[in-house]
C-alpha cells in the first residue's frame, strides 16, 4: 500500500545538520548519509549517485528565500539518474525547477525506473526567460509543476539537462509544490550557465584571493 502523506524535500543544507554545500544526497532521505556524512529524516527516498545538493551562491535567491532556507538538487551527470521511493505513492508528483536544457521527467511503477510509466512531464528551457529587473544569476526564473496520475508510483527518472537542470520542493503525493497551490516562484541561482562550472569558478576565485 501506497503511502497516502504528502512529503516534499527541500534539500535545505545550512542548517543542522543539513546535507552539505555541493555533495551527493545519497541516502540522506533514506536512512542513511549524505556525501558530508550527515543524515536526516528517512523519507525512504533513495538517490542515484550522480545527485547533488548545493546552497545558494552570494547571496541568491530560490524558491524558499522567503522561509530562509537555502539547497537545490541538480545533477551531474547523464546515465542512470533516478529516485526510488519504495514505499509508493499516489495522486500526483511535482517540484520547481529552473532549466537551461530541454528535459523530461517519468514517473515509473517500479523501482529503478521500471515497470509501466504512469507519467510523463517535459521541461521547457527557461532558465533566464521573463526574470525579475533585480536578477543577477542565469538561473532566475523557476516554474512549478506537476503530475496527476493512477497507480502507486516507485520511482522516477529524470532525463535530459544533466548539469543545466536544478530543482526545489520534490513532493511525492500532489501534483502541487508541497501539497499547497501555490504560484510559479521567481528565484536566483548561479551566474553562469552550468551549474558545476558556477561552483568550480567560485571555489577558484576564492583560491585565489
Amino acid at each position: 500500500m501506497a503511502s497516502a502523506a504528502v512529503v516534499t524535500l527541500d534539500f535545505t543544507n545550512v542548517v543542522n545538520p543539513g546535507l552539505g554545500n555541493s555533495t551527493a544526497v545519497n541516502n540522506f532521505y533514506n536512512g542513511g548519509t549524505s556525501g558530508h556524512g550527515t543524515s536526516g529524516t528517512n523519507f525512504g527516498a533513495a538517490f542515484s549517485s550522480n545527485a547533488l545538493a548545493i546552497n545558494n551562491f552570494n547571496g541568491c535567491c530560490e524558491p524558499d528565500q522567503a522561509l530562509g532556507k537555502q539547497g537545490i538538487l541538480f545533477f551531474l551527470s547523464g546515465g542512470a539518474v533516478t529516485l526510488d521511493y519504495a514505499a509508493g505513492f499516489s495522486n500526483g508528483f511535482s517540484f520547481n525547477y529552473s532549466s537551461n536544457s530541454q528535459a523530461f521527467i517519468r514517473v515509473y511503477d517500479g523501482l529503478g525506473a521500471t515497470g509501466n510509466v504512469l507519467a510523463t512531464l517535459n521541461l521547457a528551457l527557461q532558465a533566464n526567460q521573463g526574470c525579475p529587473p533585480n536578477a543577477s544569476g542565469f538561473y532566475c526564473n523557476w516554474t512549478a509543476i506537476g503530475v496527476n496520475f493512477a497507480g502507486v508510483a516507485k520511482s522516477i527518472d529524470f532525463g535530459g539537462g544533466a548539469n543545466f537542470v536544478a530543482y526545489d520542493n520534490i513532493t511525492f503525493g500532489s501534483s502541487t509544490v508541497g501539497g499547497v497551490p501555490e504560484p510559479a516562484s521567481w528565484a536566483m541561482l548561479i551566474a553562469g550557465f552550468g551549474l558545476v562550472g558556477a561552483t568550480q569558478r567560485r571555489r577558484k576565485a576564492a583560491v585565489a584571493a
